[in-house]
């Protein structure tokens, strides 16, 4: 046979026979994404031509940047386009009748060949691509962040500017209130844009300032139309990444939020529709809209059932979706990543994330040290089959039609979310002074709505209104009998917590707190493109720990011992885990935040009030913008300052184990503090080449598997209190069975006041006034899905107190 020809032959069958990729909890180590800017999040991927195709963005680069065009084959090969021009690209769109894929600045024909719209030629941060007005076929609109809108032909690649990036001083601007552009779409003879920041200085403290807009042009007025003021983020519609097409007739929807809710909005027949639903996570709550990435509403091979990402939560999303035909939203599950986008490919849906930003941004804390960030910017994807989607934290929804607000009598709210969650309840008050009865309603999804039921608010008094099963309807509204000026409905719904006690198998090799002999040590990403990660490694015997050691993990997972004391110290250093951040003293565990706020939080296990042979880290980036809370056996998702900080924590799950470190790198989660032998042989246990060194990967969903959130303690042990001050804060949402007991030493009968905040921007109502006999302990089972942010006491007299929660 000709030698040429059997060369050849092998080139064709050897990719064929080559190994998938290492993967562990469906990330694939050596599909890592990296640049040389301050973040490196996924942009979007989309299936194409039988490949896989993403971009990834820095965070403000409208000229270009480091980062890449990728091309995955389906045995999981990438491929760096040297096309790559950079920028910050998340727009994405299947243009049929020319059989092209546009993402990011890249066009992609059928064959793979790509071709690229340079920065010069179409200046701004691309945010959304959309079908054209009235040349569809040959023509498409480009967006940018900063409100630039580009007319392009699909053939020629020749561009016109329609409104200028509010970067460059020359051409007509938009002038749109907000900033931060996300959303972008056409239909119904005009394009839609949504934003979801804005410029005010207060924008980067205070979620509840107004921020965003929901925009439309029709292509030939001087101005665009305000819809809505505030954020705003996916702007789609039932033809997803190739647009309506039924361009006139097909509804287009828009998913944003306010301070009080989610909001979704639907364009149909020309007029605009509110929605509001709850939130999962605050950890998106920023004003400026830095946290949010881009939410989605996109197919992902499941007919008609469509997903939706927002605020954290993943959830059924009915493509049909329109008037007379609102049914169908319902929440799947929580999750921690940080998704920039998705798309199904083969059997497994693919999650595009936001990992590692060098920067970290504005998210530093005292309670975090003086950690170095990583050393370079980093995303990866995550594979994982359909139902994993349904698997992940259990539903928790949270969000407000009023908020401290006015409102007149026989007026109607915007209809909220009624349906998908198992537990449902209302907080609700009002500031007049003489009862209020409020009128309920209930609309299937048909856009009838029906009567539900009237409830009595008493004056100064906030009643929370249990839903039963037996109560159905897609949306709630509700309406008072009397004008008021200031009046709150906050909705709390939850799924029963199925979780047990018990952590998954994958976390076997972890080391249990209390215990003696493990391996441990400090983690952190490297930069100067090396793109490993750094262990100084410890080693714990008998309770006593040592240095023994630098190593570095590669993309294949292998850790390897490096000879480099320099290295070494630096480390230590760069990643020291700082002591005495937490404290712990009979009633709970202590926290003082930046600005010097005492918060309570549970404790799980008294073993971690023991000085152990290592510091245990409390606090660290390990999704963009937010971070990982470990406290007393519990870990947390804590927003950013920026996003409300403590005062929107929430528990993932609770665990009884010694973790050292924990980071992000190459988007899978590292922890530290493995056991010197593990059990049974554990895929998520990296042991070092040489035997002497270990650590655990997986991804940060994963703890949603360590066992359901639990604790004990409360605001008050044996504590004295002075008459009528309120004790400290203690943490109460996202728990499920929860109970409190209350006692004092004083020989009077004493009156405990137990009050929650409701919205956990320090909205204290009264839950429940208690009379406590001298030795006696009186105690109360919350009602089943009652939720509240936080909880404190207060006590009529001095005395020696005790208010202790159990959650279970």
């Amino acid at each position: 046979m000709n030698k040429l020809l059997v060369f050849g032959l092998c080139n064709l069958v050897l990719p064929l026979l080559a190994a998938e990729p290492i993967s562990l909890s469906g990330i694939y180590p050596e599909l890592a994404m990296f640049n040389d800017e301050g973040e490196c999040g996924t942009g979007a991927v989309v299936p194409w031509a039988g490949k896989l195709w993403v971009v990834t963005y820095a965070p403000h680069k409208p000229k270009g940047s480091t980062d890449k065009l990728y091309e995955i084959s389906a045995g999981m090969m990438q491929t760096t386009r040297p096309e790559s021009v950079g920028g910050t690209p998340a727009n994405r769109m299947i243009h049929r009748e020319s059989n092209q894929l546009l993402i990011g600045p890249y066009v992609i024909d059928a064959q793979s060949g790509v071709r690229v719209i340079t920065p010069q030629q179409m200046f701004g941060r691309l945010t959304g691509t959309a079908r054209h007005l009235t040349d569809p076929t040959n023509k498409v609109y480009y967006a940018t962040m900063e409100e630039g809108f580009y007319e392009v032909d699909v053939h020629t690649l020749a561009v016109k500017e329609l409104w200028a990036d509010e970067q460059r001083k020359e051409g007509r601007h938009a002038d749109l209130p907000g900033y931060h552009g996300k959303g972008f779409y056409t239909g119904q003879g005009r394009m839609v844009y949504a934003n979801n920041g804005d410029h005010a200085k207060l924008a980067l403290s205070d979620p509840t300032i107004p921020s965003g807009v929901l925009a439309s042009w029709d292509g030939k007025a001087d101005a665009f139309s305000v819809v809505r003021r505030n954020q705003f983020t996916e702007v789609t519609g039932p033809g997803g990444i190739e647009g309506n097409a039924k361009s006139e007739k097909d509804p287009i929807w828009s998913v944003g939020w306010d301070h009080r809710s989610l909001i979704l909005m639907m364009l149909d027949g020309g007029e605009w529709r509110s929605f509001r639903l709850p939130k999962a996570s605050h950890c998106y709550d920023g004003a400026h809209g830095w946290n949010t990435e881009w939410p989605r509403i996109r197919e992902i091979g499941e007919g008609d059932d469509w997903l939706m990402t927002m605020h954290g939560m993943f959830w059924r999303f009915p493509r049909g979706f329109r008037v007379g035909h609102t049914a169908g939203i319902a929440p799947r599950s929580t999750y921690l990543k940080v998704v920039g986008d998705f798309c199904r490919w083969g059997d497994r849906v693919v999650l595009g994330c936001d990992d590692t930003a060098k920067s970290e941004f504005l998210n530093k804390s005292k309670l975090k040290g003086p950690i170095m960030g990583p050393g370079q910017s980093q995303s990866n994807l995550r594979f994982i089959q359909p139902a994993q989607l349904d698997q992940f934290g259990p539903p928790l929804g949270r969000g407000s039609v009023w908020e401290h607000d006015p409102v007149k009598s026989g007026e109607w709210s915007d209809a909220f979310l009624f349906s998908g969650f198992a537990r449902r309840g209302l907080h609700l008050n009002h500031d007049a002074k003489e009862p209020v009865t409020f009128a309920f309603e209930v609309d299937a999804g048909d856009g009838q709505w029906k009567v539900l039921r009237e409830v009595t608010v008493p004056d100064g008094e906030t009643v929370w209104v249990a839903f039963g099963s037996e109560e159905k309807g897609a949306w709630i509204r509700l309406k008072p009998n009397k004008d008021l000026s200031d009046a709150t409905a906050v909705f709390q719904y939850s799924a029963e917590d199925k979780r047990g006690a018990a952590a998954d198998a994958m976390f076997a090799g972890l080391a249990q707190v209390g215990g003696k002999d493990f391996v441990s040590g400090v983690v952190r990403a490297l930069g100067e493109n090396k793109r490993t990660l750094a262990l100084s490694a410890t080693t714990a015997a008998g309770g006593k720990a040592t240095a023994s050691g630098y190593y570095e993990l590669n993309a294949k997972l292998e850790l390897a011992p490096v000879d480099d004391t320099a290295a070494d110290a630096y480390n230590r250093k760069a990643a020291m885990v700082p002591a005495g951040v937490l404290s712990a003293d009979a009633a709970s565990v202590l926290v003082l935040d930046d600005r010097g706020r005492r918060w309570r939080l549970p404790k799980n296990d008294d073993a971690y009030e023991t000085d152990g042979a290592v510091p245990m880290r409390v606090d660290r980036e390990v999704s963009t913008e937010r971070d990982l809370f470990n406290a007393h056996g519990t870990f947390y998702e804590l927003p950013a300052e920026n996003a409300g900080g403590f005062t929107k924590i929430r528990p993932i799950s609770s665990h009884h184990l010694q973790v050292h470190d924990f980071c992000s790198y190459r988007g899978l989660l590292i922890m530290t503090g493995v056991l010197n032998e593990v059990p049974k042989p554990n895929a998520h246990v990296i042991r070092s080449t040489d035997g002497n060194a270990a650590l655990w990967a997986g991804a940060i969903d994963d703890l949603w598997s360590l066992g359901k959130p639990v604790g004990h303690g409360g605001p008050w042990a044996g504590t004295s209190v002075e008459k009528g001050q309120p004790s400290d804060p203690y943490l109460m949402m996202g728990y499920d069975k929860k109970s409190i007991s209350l006692s004092h030493r004083g020989k009077e009968t004493v009156r405990f006041t137990v009050q929650v905040d409701i919205t956990g921007k320090g909205d204290w109502f009264t839950y429940k006034a208690f009379n406590v006999k001298p030795g006696q302990t009186v105690e109360e089972m919350f009602p089943a899905g009652y939720q509240a942010y936080w909880l404190r006491t207060v006590a009529d007299a001095a005395c020696e107190a005790t208010a202790q929660l159990k959650y279970e």
